[in-house]
């Protein structure tokens, strides 16, 4: 290499070491952000504190501002029932009750709802006193394999509730009407849960028998 090359490699690192440090000085914060990168080349995690009401009980936790509530329920607070299954929204195994509203858990990040209300599987019913959509859901064989079934339940009792509130859905012919309980409105408000056993005729049986009665 010429001497004039050796010249200009000097001066490009000259150079860039120099811009480096007038950013530094310039922008504090990029070095301080620099130093707290961790060996692996990851950023620590930024902490939140959240409450949640979550089957009647509150719960206070520090959480990673990415967690999902998905997470925050099986993770943290061991809560297992809600399950997750393809993580993007689309399978309705997570689905849980926020605030009394159906809502898919793995798409939702716990942070953005402190102070409010969570009904899972484990919120529904026990064991010794099942919830009427358990009992029915048991009478119907609408579980088999059982993955699905807290999203599919949770779901149900949700889509009873919009029902009793005239909410209408895609099917709905008269928006001013009444929404009434069919196997048409069943099978459209029940489309963002996936059952793979197949149990869908079986599921809507129990929906049915439960709309019948009480909840």
């Amino acid at each position: 290499m010429t001497e004039s090359h050796h010249i200009n490699a000097g001066r490009r690192g000259l150079l860039i070491a120099g811009a480096l440090s007038a950013t530094a000085a310039a922008v504090p914060g990029v070095a301080g952000a620099a130093q707290a990168v961790n060996t692996a080349g990851q950023a620590p995690p930024v902490l939140m504190k959240v409450s949640l009401d979550v089957n009647g009980r509150r719960h206070s936790l520090e959480l990673d501002t990415r967690t999902t509530l998905l997470d925050a329920l099986r993770e943290h607070l061991h809560l297992t029932g809600t399950k997750k299954g393809c993580d993007h929204g689309q399978c309705g195994a997570c689905t849980i009750m926020l605030d009394g509203q159906r809502i898919n858990a793995c798409l939702t990040l716990a942070v953005m709802h402190d102070g409010a209300k969570v009904t899972t599987i484990e919120g529904l019913g026990t064991p010794d006193k099942l919830h009427p959509m358990q009992a029915a859901f048991i009478a119907h064989d609408g579980y088999q394999c059982g993955y699905c079934t807290p999203g599919q339940i949770c779901s149900a009792v949700a889509a009873l509730g919009e029902i009793r509130q005239g909410i209408p859905s895609h099917v709905s012919t008269d928006l001013n009407a009444a929404a009434s309980v069919t196997p048409e409105e069943l099978r459209e408000r029940m489309s963002g849960n996936i059952c793979r056993c197949g149990a869908y005729s079986n599921i809507i049986e129990a929906i049915t028998e439960v709309a019948g009665r009480p909840a």
